[in-house]
């Protein structure tokens, strides 16, 4: 007879070891990968002497972070006040991160060290901004202050990251040469502040770096700075040392980039805004003729187009107002082949065309000629040919399309390949588009009733978006009404330039010569247009700040 309960009870043992094995095989399952993104930067355990340690004798620091990091651009970032001739030596080890000091120490002096943004997590990159850390060979700690904020002399908004800078008054030579010892970074709000600062005469710098930047040099080319002229006594804390930070011109007129493209035009870029500027192949003279040149809204790039490229190189000089600032060489192959695409662009933006423009066809080539026997219009699929070609009289890179165009309609034109022929026979090929005319209830107008507290003196009274992106400028000198007509409905705003030198722009400042950028003022009232509406506003301008 079988034996029943040894049955009974090796099947027992079999289910409960599948359910353990079942039970370990879960445990295994690993996490869901993924989650939140780590945004926060390793924090600080401990520091090896303590931080802000009095009579200071060790020749090395160790500071724990909770996590593994790394050091990055430690040459550019790090920095110890005073200078020392033997820089400390950084070296990370597991989660820490050893300093170790190779120069003497003066007597009675409070040393710091700034970290800018060289320590930063493994994964994530994420820095740990403002690290310093400070001791002193003395009995005492330098704790004098220096706090304000930053912001941008145009936008009148605040800069963050920005690096804040001071020199001692006998080294402010080096301003531009050396970077600081003394420096920290705005926070997201634009504020700064300095800490454990002597007694002293300084100068003081907010340094706006280009993007690949980071040796906190000032370089004019990139570079946005602000400064404050007069010297700053720090004999106590000191707060509300504000700077705004603006784009310096160049003093000395210069072509920053230049090349021959592969269509066989020439681009220039300019350090500058040129008044009047002129291009002139000087050699060999019969080149110069014939040609293109097209200047871009604020003179500062240039495209040429030479119809005659039999040459093996070329002089050109860059003139303005009548003097010759540089000339230029370029050089063709022989062989050289190029690539033209006549493509075409327009104004409807999102498929619709402003009421108050016409349909504007722009090119990338100089246009010689058009057939309008090769363009197609179509009006709700019905072909019209009550259509004109019209050039324009000064642009020779834009085209008209002249049609009584009407809402609620939708428009389709196809332009033929060879409707447009460009320099050196360039001809289109087939191109097709389509756009509605938007309505003009979708656009209002803006009365604007300005009164001006000097009339002596200029202003610039502009209109812009919410981008700050200028739609209108008007320069003025006394009281008047200035009508914004027929803008899309959306939110606007008001910003008033102090043209101190009557010239009809913003100037920016120059720290050479000591000078703040022009003045700015923005109206705290927002200039929204409603669609099919008029508005009716007062501004009265207030005396340039302070």
């Amino acid at each position: 007879m079988p034996n029943l309960k040894a049955q009974f009870f090796n099947v027992k043992n079999t289910v409960v070891l599948a359910a353990s094995l079942l039970f370990l095989g879960c445990a295994t399952i690993q996490a869901p990968q993924g989650g939140p993104k780590d945004t926060t930067p390793p924090k600080i355990l401990s520091m090896t002497p303590k931080n802000q340690t009095r009579n200071f004798t060790s020749k090395k620091i160790v500071i724990e972070f909770d996590e593994y990091f790394n050091l990055k651009d430690e040459f550019k970032e790090f920095s110890i006040s005073p200078d020392q001739e033997k820089p400390p030596i950084l070296k990370k080890k597991q989660k820490k991160l050893e300093i170790t000091l190779q120069d003497s120490l003066e007597k009675n002096t409070t040393y710091t060290l700034n970290f800018g943004k060289s320590v930063a997590d493994v994964n994530e990159s994420n820095v740990v901004k403002n690290l310093s850390y400070v001791f002193s060979t003395g009995p005492e700690i330098d704790s004098l202050s220096l706090s304000g904020k930053v912001i941008n002399a145009l936008t009148d908004e605040a800069e963050k990251e920005v690096t804040v800078f001071i020199f001692p008054v006998e080294r402010d030579t080096l301003f531009g040469k050396k970077r600081p010892s003394i420096y920290t970074l705005t926070d997201s709000s634009g504020n700064y502040k300095l800490n454990n600062l002597r007694k002293g005469n300084y100068k003081i710098y907010s340094l706006k770096e280009a993007s690949g930047g980071g040796d906190k040099i000032y370089q004019q080319i990139s570079d946005e700075i602000g400064f404050i002229k007069d010297t700053i006594k720090i004999d106590k804390n000191l707060d509300n040392i504000n700077l705004k930070v603006f784009k310096e011109l160049a003093g000395e007129f210069r072509v920053l980039d230049r090349k021959l493209n592969n269509d066989g035009s020439i681009s220039l870029i300019f350090n500058q805004q040129l008044k009047n500027p002129k291009l002139t192949v000087t050699d060999p003279p019969k080149v110069d003729v014939g040609k293109y040149v097209h200047f871009n809204k604020t003179n500062d790039t240039a495209k040429i187009w030479l119809k005659d490229l039999s040459f093996d190189s070329v002089k050109m000089a860059v003139q303005d107002e009548g003097k010759v600032l540089q000339t230029l060489n370029f050089t063709r192959g022989k062989k050289d082949t190029y690539t033209r695409d006549v493509s075409i662009t327009d104004n409807a933006a999102g498929a619709k065309l402003n009421p108050y423009q016409r349909y504007t066809l722009t090119f990338p080539f100089p246009i010689e000629s058009a057939d309008p026997s090769k363009v197609t219009l179509l009006e709700d699929s019905v072909k019209r040919t009550n259509f004109q070609l019209l050039k324009d009289s000064v642009d020779f890179l834009k085209y008209y399309v002249i049609y009584p165009w009407k809402n609620k309609r939708t428009y389709d034109i196809k332009f033929g390949a060879g409707s447009f022929t460009a320099i050196f026979g360039a001809k289109n090929k087939d191109i097709n588009k389509s756009f509605k005319l938007e309505t003009a209830d979708s656009y209002g107008t803006l009365g604007l009733n300005v009164t001006v507290p000097d009339t002596s003196k200029n202003y610039l009274v502009q209109f812009i978006d919410e981008k700050k992106n200028i739609i209108k400028s008007t320069s003025l000198n006394r009281n008047i009404t200035i009508n914004f007509s027929n803008y899309p409905a959306g939110k606007y705003f008001i910003r008033v330039v102090y043209d101190d030198n009557k010239n009809g722009i913003w100037d920016t400042g120059n720290v050479k010569n000591g000078t703040q950028p022009e003045k700015i003022w923005y109206s705290t009232t927002e200039m929204s247009l409603r669609a099919n509406w008029e508005r009716e506003e007062k501004l009265t301008i207030p005396a340039a700040p302070n």
